[in-house]
């Protein structure tokens, strides 16, 4: 009797040990690292305890570039793919797209063959085909497409697709609904025997920054400061940077509305802050926390003056940066801090690993494994990052040979790549008779002294650009062959 005990003890000890976790993977819009307080780069006004929170159970990440826009940051997310091969991709009547699934296939899909469940709560911004039955098991997805209303419905007035089907009003402030949504997912997964992953996309705190009625005057009397070059000029920079600015001055030279709008920004942040605190509490409520691997970040970071900015899109820190917290219980290490360059294609190749899945194609990113189990670990290569605006795949490549560079202007900006690898990082503009930029981050993190134009860092230049040009080559980059020569000074 007793040997019969011990051989059940071990069977039901071997299938708790075998079952894969569940993934939570909370996907917020336009948010910047500096709108949580557990970064170093925050206003020191900020509040987000939850988040903060989260971070204090797992590894923080200090140099996340998630993505670079909406749109090919999701589809990268999906993917494992960076945007120069998001093939079939393409800007139908945006915000609307379109794809075809058997040409660009989402791991999603792969995941519900192995055994998960999968969810998609939120923003969706791929066009009319939402994957559900393909890469989804259960969905609510803001689409944006139907009434003209829709498209822009970031906080009120959405109208979802649920399961796929007709879109219907979700009712009240959108980040507090999708919350309830996916609160009441992860509670109806306590009794089932499968795995869940569920990619739950916020639309906040995309513009118009629009905070939940409770939390609208919360930051009302902090002192909001302006960084240094909202205006220029900046000497060093491409010549369609050097003067570039979003905001316009007022008699006494300050940039008109610049306080208030930062201040609304982070009003809209706090409603993402409790969601986090609501999900954690769902989790721990239901029995699943420590067999969930939550992952917090956005599709990128904002800029808020910096550059002259008031977007993301450009490829320095302040527009692209995003918070990224993963707690991966029996993997991290609470409280843990980790300075490498990652990027979103690493965190979907990460997922892989961690949900003990091997990729069905090839992918773009790095596994982040090594760094959740040491935090002190360096990755083996260096971190790549594109924007080619409304391009994807060898679209690309048909307007270089064109030598039609305006299809990569957007708002007097262009696309770039850009490369980090340890302290410095290398940027090419898609554009012919334009410098390249170097900047080593640790001298000069805000990215003000452009050392590409410094005849001492002719060497290291070179260097960098090769191994820029040689490293997107080993992922699929053959558009490098077809780029404008940079300018020489």
């Amino acid at each position: 009797m007793i040997k019969h005990l011990l051989t059940l003890l071990i069977c039901l000890s071997t299938i708790a040990v075998d079952k894969k976790p569940n993934i939570l993977y909370i996907f917020t819009d336009d948010q910047t690292h500096r709108s949580v307080s557990a970064y170093d780069e925050a206003h020191d006004w900020v509040q987000t305890p939850n988040i903060d929170k989260l971070a204090e159970s797992g590894m923080r990440f200090t140099s996340c570039y998630t993505g670079t826009w909406c749109q090919p940051s999701r589809a990268s997310k999906l993917t494992g793919l960076l945007q120069h091969s998001l093939d079939s991709l393409k800007i139908t009547n945006y915000p609307m797209a379109e794809y075809d699934p058997k040409t660009l296939p989402f791991f999603p899909a792969v995941f519900r063959q192995q055994g998960y469940e999968t969810a998609c709560i939120g923003k969706w911004h791929l066009g009319e085909d939402v994957g559900h039955g393909r890469d989804w098991d259960y969905s609510v997805i803001w689409d944006r497409g139907g009434p003209k209303s829709n498209k822009y419905a970031y906080f009120n007035n959405s109208l979802v697709r649920t399961n796929g089907g007709e879109r219907k009003p979700l009712g009240g402030y959108t980040t507090d609904k999708f919350t309830e949504l996916a609160v009441d997912y992860i509670h109806k997964q306590n009794d089932k025997e499968k795995p869940w992953y569920l990619w739950l996309c916020y639309p906040g705190v995309h513009g118009p920054y629009t905070p939940a009625k409770r939390h609208k005057d919360f930051y009302k009397d902090v002192e909001v400061k302006v960084p240094s070059d909202i205006f220029g000029p900046r000497h060093s920079k491409p010549a369609h940077l050097k003067n570039m600015t979003r905001w316009k001055k007022d008699k006494n030279g300050t940039p008109v509305g610049f306080a208030s709008q930062v201040k609304k920004y982070h009003n809209a942040v706090k409603s993402l802050d409790e969601a986090v605190g609501t999900l954690m509490k769902a989790l721990e409520d239901s029995g699943q926390l420590e067999n969930t691997i939550v992952i917090f970040t956005s599709d990128q970071g904002f800029a808020w003056g910096q550059h002259g900015s008031k977007e993301k899109w450009l490829p320095y820190d302040a527009n692209i940066i995003a918070p990224l917290i993963i707690k991966a219980p029996g993997i991290t290490q609470p409280g843990t801090v980790n300075g490498e360059a990652v990027c979103g294609v690493d965190i979907t190749v990460t997922i892989h690993e961690l949900a003990g899945i091997e990729p069905q194609w090839k992918m773009h990113g790095r596994s982040l494994m090594p760094l959740l189990k040491d935090p002190h670990k360096k990755l083996a290569s260096p971190m790549l990052m594109i924007n080619t605006t409304h391009r994807y795949g060898s679209k690309i490549n048909e307007e270089l040979k064109a030598k039609n560079y305006d299809a990569f202007k957007r708002r007097g900006l262009y696309a770039w790549m850009m490369m980090r690898d340890g302290k410095y990082k290398y940027i090419r503009h898609f554009k012919d008779n334009v410098i390249e930029e170097l900047y080593d981050l640790e001298k000069d993190p805000k990215e003000l002294n452009n050392l590409a134009i410094n005849p001492e860092y002719k060497t290291k230049l070179k260097q960098l650009r090769e191994k820029t040009e040689l490293e997107f080559k080993k992922q699929d980059g053959d558009f490098i062959d077809l780029l404008p020569h940079p300018k020489t000074l």
